[in-house]
């Protein structure tokens, strides 16, 4: 039979692998201390082959155990069993780990396993990420607050012991590694390149090397365009770069490519470190390649006199022609001091000037047409936002990237794989200016579903006054889906489970808003709204005579969420929509009061329902209702609500090449409803999220000023299919 042998780093043992394979007889051996800080853990075979990622090895196991089910009896149960060790990670998280242990605890109200009717490895997930917290889950298990759960890792620990031994040898007091077995050895090798980056089964699929890299020597850096505002395709590209300098102890730099004075600004670069800042992202320092531009122009004025450049006067749709044609231009053949003349008219931005540029004397006749003498200076009169007017000509990306990459040290420099064909251009550049040679890392851009990225198309709606701004909820940027009340934890989790797999991934929003729901649904408040328009008045015959209040929580199991007043009254206020549902005679629940039967239906001549009547009865079952409804007292303290509703920006699910943008624009994408709230709203706060009971999640975006300026409440999808506004 095959060896198989578990490697790991020392201070973050694999617990829930270890586990796996005690109790499904999985035969491996330990080499703990193998792999240096950080690292993913490795199953290695003695075929040569290996599996790195800790979900990976435990489906493998789950697949080869001889216990039967362990990775579900169906695909769907599998799947359902992905997305538990998908959240497994989130008890790691101390900011999160009681919120995930509250959703885990009402998850197992009526259930035995995690999934379906047997054990699986989901389980073991779950129960390896709650053990290896050490005494603070310990602490847990002994008080009352998460009985369905510790009523679950009781049984779980009973019926397979042999977790335990990995929990004795693996986790101290403070929990997975902090205070390891005597037993593990303390040495350092080289990262392995992982086998294959495009394993799709991979949930954390981040666990990948850099090719070539080197504990302590990697520099990586992201280098935005300041012509917009963060969006969700750079945040992949950011969290990227930090990973991999985290993963080799190395430095990550902000650099800002600001080498297009027409698109660019101050309001950009301050909102995108606000971005970056907004994500988590730490870096070594920021830097610009405008500080680059006397050096830049510098080296460009060598590569003319080594006859490596030159500058052309052709017409930009012909130039673009003869490039596509593979036909070389004129001007290629221009001596140096030709060329050097007709630079000096671009340096001082002449109207002669103005019609030439500075191209690379690379391959007219390579089949790769990035490499077909591209252009590497152009004029241009605007004034930059860092420099003014001190220049007159400015580098293109493709010049002026590989230059500074290679003076700032970068090691590797992470692409999407849209610039593929691109790279044979950025490695001749870099060999014609003689500079250290930097590896390209390639990643596939991420791409939603009905969403343009685009920084030129996003400008479109701001400009036309179709958004209120980069920060408008329809739109892609942090700045965009924060406001429409998505956590940045969700969309971290989010971005890592794509990786940096160079397959192209066209996502759905619905899976990032699932995310987000299952952080936010265990802690947020809960409130009651009536939407305004046709609302019921029901009469309580033999309701309370005076109004009287009661205190009750915000969120039934998140004590923190706070307290709320609930005001009880003769009269109360109904969805149209609930009254309509209602049938004369029938006994309904008014949640947090309890059972009321109506009497009596009123409507007017044109069928249409103007009253209810009916009389509590506070001794019946809810368990016997049908209709669970949300009411509201009628009182003066009702605040005003807006409740707002987005749709996508454009109709079409995927645009192909060539389509215009502007011929599939949604014609609605904002929705407003004026409702009516209970009087705790008063207290939002801008940014807080709620839930309006059964009606949904919402984001305060105006909070409560004066009783004739509604609260704004912007929806938070909640990952099930959107209804269009458009229908």
């Amino acid at each position: 039979m095959e060896a198989v042998t578990l490697a790991f780093s020392a201070d973050t043992p694999p617990l829930s692998v270890i586990a796996a394979a005690k109790v499904a007889g999985v035969s491996i051996s330990v080499d703990a201390g193998a792999l240096p800080s950080g690292s993913p853990p490795e199953l290695r075979f003695s075929s040569g082959l290996s599996l790195h990622g800790v979900n990976t090895l435990l489906r493998y196991i789950g697949r080869v155990s001889s216990l039967p089910n362990l990775y579900g009896t169906d695909a769907v149960q599998s799947g359902q069993i992905d997305e538990w060790l998908d959240y497994a990670p989130i008890f790691s998280i101390g900011s999160e780990f009681e919120n995930a242990c509250t959703y885990v605890n009402d998850y197992l109200s009526h259930r035995t396993f995690l999934v379906g009717f047997n054990f699986s490895i989901a389980d073991v997930a779950i129960w390896s990420a709650l053990a290896g917290i050490g005494q603070r889950w310990e602490s847990l298990r002994k008080s009352t607050k998460y009985q369905n759960l510790v009523r679950w890792f009781n049984s779980i620990s009973a019926e397979h012991t042999t977790l335990n031994e990995a929990v004795s040898a693996f986790v101290g007091k403070r929990g997975i590694g902090k205070s390891p077995a005597p037993s593990l050895k303390s040495k350092e090798h080289p990262p392995k390149q992982l086998m294959d980056t495009n394993n799709s089964n991979s949930s954390s699929s981040f666990e990948v090397d850099l090719p070539g890299a080197e504990v302590g020597k990697v520099c990586v850096r992201f280098a935005p365009e300041p012509s917009g505002y963060l969006h969700i395709g750079h945040s992949k590209a950011a969290l990227l770069n930090k990973y991999f300098a985290e993963r080799y102890n190395g430095r990550l730099i902000v650099r800002f490519d600001d080498t297009n004075p027409s698109k660019e600004s101050e309001e950009f670069v301050d909102n995108l470190l606000k971005d970056i800042e907004t994500l988590g992202i730490k870096y070594e320092r920021v830097t610009y390649t405008s500080d680059y531009f006397d050096v830049l122009m510098a080296m460009v004025e060598k590569m003319i006199k080594q006859g490596k450049a030159y500058v052309d006067d052709t017409p930009r749709e012909q130039m673009q022609k003869e490039r596509m044609d593979g036909i070389e231009s004129a001007c290629r053949s221009n001596t140096v001091d030709q060329n050097l003349a007709m630079w000096n008219e671009m340096l001082k931005g002449t109207e002669r000037g103005k019609q030439c540029c500075v191209r690379g004397k690379l391959d007219m006749q390579d089949p790769n047409k990035s490499v077909r003498d591209p252009v590497y200076y152009r004029c241009n009169a605007d004034p930059h936002h860092r420099v003014g007017s001190k220049y007159k000509v400015y580098p293109t990306y493709d010049f002026a990237c590989p230059f500074v990459d290679a003076t700032e040290g970068i090691t590797h420099a992470l692409r999407s794989s849209e610039y593929h064909d691109r790279n044979a251009q950025y490695y001749r550049i870099l060999d014609d200016m003689e500079l250290r040679k930097v590896q390209i890392y390639e990643f596939s851009r991420l791409n939603m579903v009905y969403t343009l990225l685009s920084k030129r198309k996003l400008l479109w709606f701001v400009q036309n006054g179709k958004v209120d701004g980069w920060d408008d909820p329809r739109f892609p940027t942090v700045q965009g889906i924060v406001r429409r009340g998505l956590k940045i934890e969700a969309l971290i989790q989010f971005i890592l489970q794509q990786g940096a797999s160079k397959n192209l991934n066209l996502m759905e929003w619905d899976k990032l808003w699932t995310i987000n729901k299952k952080i936010i649904d265990p802690v947020c408040a809960r409130h009651t709204a009536v939407i305004e328009e046709d609302r019921i008045l029901l009469t309580l015959t033999n309701g309370p005579d005076k109004p009287f209040v009661r205190i009750i929580p915000r969120h039934k199991k998140y004590e923190p969420a706070g307290k709320k007043a609930t005001t009880f009254t003769n009269k109360i206020w109904l969805d149209y929509t609930d009254a309509a549902s209602i049938s004369q005679g029938e006994e309904v629940t008014l949640m947090d009061w309890g059972n009321a039967i109506i009497k009596e239906i009123k409507k007017d001549s044109n069928n249409k329902i103007v009253g209810l009547i009916g009389e509590l009865h506070l001794e019946g079952s809810v368990k016997s209702t049908k209709l669970k409804l949300t009411w509201l007292p009628d009182t003066d303290e009702l605040v005003h609500l807006s409740l707002v509703e987005f749709d996508y920006l454009i109709k079409k699910k995927k645009l192909e090449e060539g389509e215009d943008f502007l011929d599939n624009l949604n014609p609605v994408t904002r929705k407003e409803t004026s409702a009516l709230g209970d009087s705790n709203m008063r207290n939002l706060k801008q940014g807080e999220v709620i839930q309006l009971e059964r009606k949904g999640y919402y984001r305060c975006d105006s909070p409560f000023l004066r009783n004739s300026k509604p609260i704004v409440l912007f929806s938070i999808p909640d990952g099930r299919m959107q209804t269009s506004l458009n229908n």
